[in-house]
Order: structure tokens, then C-alpha cells, then sequence
């Protein structure tokens, strides 16, 4: 078939798009922002982008239409699309029906550590030998790619609770019908198509509906909000991790999590030693060796294969070491996410090194102020925190809860005058971490680039 991808470098409809081409079909896609990592891989995977939703970027004999849920109606593809009564659906319906059908599919979903587990729990599959197929919402490093069909049964999905399409308000995951079910954690999030808690909390407990009797649902063990979906309902058994109380269990062996003690029901399996950072990243790995483990990966397996683990792209990646200043660019954009981040990295540094937060609030959760009381608490591990503000800041205040920090903080109206601003206050030793969900103007290169050229010898 020919299909062309409206949105197509979204991480999961870049993923979508993969897929469809190992499967033989003829892929074209078109965006509005179009950035690494996704558009490099698109490109190097054969995929033609076309830049905007311009209708003529839409050939007369295409025969589907993969609709991503950035797309909203008066979107002029979109509405050529329906006006010339062209088939499409939805990126997840197109997903359960050409990928997923008879397989065993294992599902990632929580608030936070999706794209993580998912990449632990493939790299687990694929070094037991299983030879798993997978769609993960970034690149992880061990594969190079973020989706492909696999060989064998197993199918792992990252199970994201955002809504499918303008036109399917369900959420992606309800599509999915996984076997084996991580629950990692469960907040309040995505502000713009969900009310409350409660409303994600009700998506949740759909999903668990459908989870087979024969399946797995592995969960945090002290998560209340994942406690309270369980407890509308659940047909399957459960097994929990984390916590003082789950059936998997860290015993931390260095205190920055890069070597930890994995227990399970109070007998240790094994000892990982690998190159992931913090706490959460511990939790992460428990999760995916109890969900590795139901697909039949022995624990001890699990654990080698987490010492060759390399992390996905965007998640405390380095971007580069220069003049002993080390620039990282991570995801994090929802505070318990920046928290536990730089958490993470101060356990490594220790508390001699300082670290810079190089924030841009680009969700719509984040610049509705739903969680503006608790930046400051999220931030308490940096020594500097440098924001660049968005059009919408006047309106939740970002100015006003800066000014509360201890810590030195700076705002800047764009990426430019933010990185001429930062350059003179850096010392050798300085590690930056810039968090954000976009491509943020390509400030990491453009900082790199900065120090390097800056006529200037970095003291301590």
C-alpha cells in the first residue's frame, strides 16, 4: 500500500512509519517540526518528509492516511483528506491491527520511565534470545532505531496514556491489548485533553480490564494512585517492585545507583553493575527483569544483559565534553522527571561539582501551572538554573516562582541571548544538564559550539 503519515516525526508515528515500511508498504510523511532524533532516522531509513501540511503533499492515489494526534481538525491535509474521502485511521488503530494481532505484546505505561523501561525490557528480550519486535518513543542506543517488526512472538509497546487521534479520544494504550502490563507510576499529567487525576486514573483502570487473566501486571509497590486503579477492578494477577514492600527489590551497592543488588521475594538474583544513573533508573530495571521474566528471561539472563545496556538517546545523554564542561540534554520536563534527574547525576558528581539546570517549560502541563509549586523543590539539586521563557510564561508566573530560589536563576527571551549570558558564568567542572521536550533550538550543539570558541581558559 502507499500511506502517507500526517505528523510523522512524533516519536511514536516516526516508530508507526518504520514499521510500515519493514512491512513492505510505500511511506511518505509530512510535519511541522521536523528535528533529530526522529527526522535523522526517517531520513536514513528511506522515509520522503515533506515539510508542512500543504493538501498537494498528498499524492491522488494514496490509499490510507496514518493520522498522528498532533493533528487537529482545520489542519488543511486533514481536511482534504476528509472532503476527498480518503481512508485513515488513527497511528495506534493502524498499529493494533497490522503489527500486533496474535502477539505477545508487553506494554510500558506510567507518568514517567516509559521509553527507559521499554528500551530495558527489549534489551533483555533481545539478549535472551527472543528476538523481540518493539516501538519505543525515542532511540535507544543498543538498536539504533525505535521501532521494528521483531521475529518472534513478543512485541513490546511503549503504552502511553495520551489520546489517539482528534477523531478516537481513547487513549493510545487501550489499542494495545498487551499480555504483560509495567505500571511504573501514575500522576497527574497532560493537562490539555485530561481534567483530572481521576480522568487518567479511569483510562488506567480500562486498560487493566483488559488485560487477559493469563497475563502478568507489574507495578510500583508504593504507588497509591496505581493502588486505587487496581482496587476499581482487576482480573489478572499482579506482582509489585520497588518500595520496602515489592516482590522485586533494589538493595542499592552504590548510592548513585550504578550498582545495585536486585531481590526477589528476599532472595538475591544477582548484582547489576551498569552505566544508568539514579534511583528511578534502579526501579526502572526491576520492572523489566519481572517483566522479562514472564516471557521466560530467567533473572540472572536479565542481569547481564543490563551491563550492556546503553541509554536512549535524550535521556542524561552526553552531548559533548568541552574545556573540562560537560553538556548533557535529557527529556525531563515534568518535576518529579527533573528531579529525579538531577537527583541522579549529584549522586554521581558529588556535591563539590556545580550543576546547571538550562530549563525551556514547553508542555502545556507545565505552562498551565498545574505543578508550579513544586519547580522549586524539583530544582533543589542544581546550583544555577537557567530558564528560557515561552510566550504563554506571563501566564502561570515563571518570573515570580524563580524568584523564590535560593540558588542563583536567570531567564532569557531566546536560546541565543540565553547561551551569551551563560558562557561567562561557567567554570571548568560545570556540568550543564538541559532539560526539555523539544528540540529547544538546537541549544546543545550551539552551547558546545560557545565554549569552544569563547577566547577564554575555564578556571575552577
Amino acid at each position: 500500500m502507499r500511506l502517507h503519515i500526517l505528523g510523522v516525526c512524533g516519536t511514536f508515528m516516526s516508530g508507526i512509519a518504520l514499521l510500515a515500511k519493514q512491512c513492505g508498504h510505500e511511506v511518505i510523511g509530512s510535519d511541522m517540526n521536523v528535528y533529530p532524533p526522529m527526522s535523522t532516522q526517517l531520513m536514513e531509513q528511506g522515509i520522503l518528509l515533506k515539510e508542512g501540511y500543504d493538501p498537494s503533499h498528498i499524492d491522488a492515489n494514496i490509499d490510507c492516511v496514518i493520522v498522528g494526534n498532533v493533528i487537529r481538525r482545520g489542519n488543511p491535509a486533514m481536511e482534504y483528506v476528509l472532503a476527498n474521502r480518503i481512508p485513515y485511521i488513527s497511528g495506534p488503530q493502524w498499529l493494533a491491527e497490522n503489527v500486533m494481532q496474535k502477539r505477545w505484546v508487553l506494554g510500558v505505561a506510567g507518568t514517567h520511565g516509559k521509553t527507559t523501561t521499554s528500551s530495558l525490557l527489549t534489551w533483555i528480550l533481545e539478549f535472551g534470545g527472543l528476538e523481540p519486535g518493539f516501538l519505543i518513543g525515542g532511540v535507544p542506543e543498543n538498536f539504533g532505531i525505535s521501532a521494528r517488526l521483531g521475529k518472534s512472538p513478543y512485541f513490546v509497546i511503549e503504552a502511553d496514556e495520551y489520546d489517539s487521534a482528534f477523531f478516537d479520544k481513547r487513549s493510545k494504550f487501550i489499542h494495545y491489548h498487551p499480555k504483560t502490563l509495567i505500571m511504573n507510576n501514575l500522576e497527574y499529567d497532560h493537562a490539555d485533553i485530561f481534567p483530572d487525576l481521576a480522568a487518567i486514573k479511569q483510562q488506567f483502570h480500562y486498560l487493566v480490564r483488559i488485560i487477559p487473566g493469563n497475563g502478568l501486571i507489574i507495578r510500583h509497590a508504593q504507588d497509591k494512585n496505581l493502588t486505587d486503579v487496581i482496587n476499581m477492578g482487576c482480573w489478572t494477577p499482579d506482582v509489585t517492585f520497588g518500595g520496602v514492600s515489592g516482590d522485586w527489590q533494589a538493595k542499592l551497592l552504590e548510592k548513585d545507583g550504578s550498582v545495585f543488588k536486585v531481590m526477589h521475594q528476599g532472595q538475591c538474583v544477582g548484582e547489576v553493575v551498569w552505566n544508568l544513573l539514579g534511583n528511578h533508573n534502579v526501579e526502572n530495571a526491576l520492572a523489566a527483569i519481572a517483566a522479562a521474566n514472564h516471557a521466560g528471561v530467567i533473572p540472572e539472563k536479565a542481569i547481564q544483559a543490563l551491563s550492556t545496556f546503553k541509554n536512549v538517546k535524550r535521556r542524561l545523554e552526553v552531548r559533548g565534553k568541552v574545556k573540562d564542561i560537560v553538556v548533557y540534554d535529557d527529556f525531563a520536563h515534568h518535576p518529579t522527571a527533573i528531579a529525579t534527574t538531577l537527583a541522579g547525576l549529584r549522586a554521581k558528581i558529588g556535591n563539590k561539582a556545580r550543576m546547571i539546570a538550562v530549563l525551556e517549560f514547553g508542555s502545556y502541563t507545565m505552562r498551565s501551572g498545574v505543578h508550579k509549586e513544586r519547580i522549586k523543590d524539583s530544582l533543589k539539586d542544581a546550583d544555577m538554573v537557567v530558564c528560557k521563557s515561552n510566550d504563554t510564561d506571563s501566564d502561570w508566573g515563571l518570573q515570580s516562582i524563580l524568584n523564590e530560589f535560593k540558588q542563583p536563576t536567570h531567564v532569557y527571551d531566546n536560546v541565543d541571548s540565553l547561551i551569551a549570558n551563560l558562557i561567562p558564568q561557567l567554570h571548568a567542572g560545570d556540568h550543564v544538564v538541559i532539560m526539555s521536550n523539544s528540540g529547544f533550538g538546537g541549544i546543545h550543539h550551539k552551547l558546545l559550539e560557545a565554549i569552544e570558541k569563547v577566547d577564554k581558559k575555564y578556571g575552577t
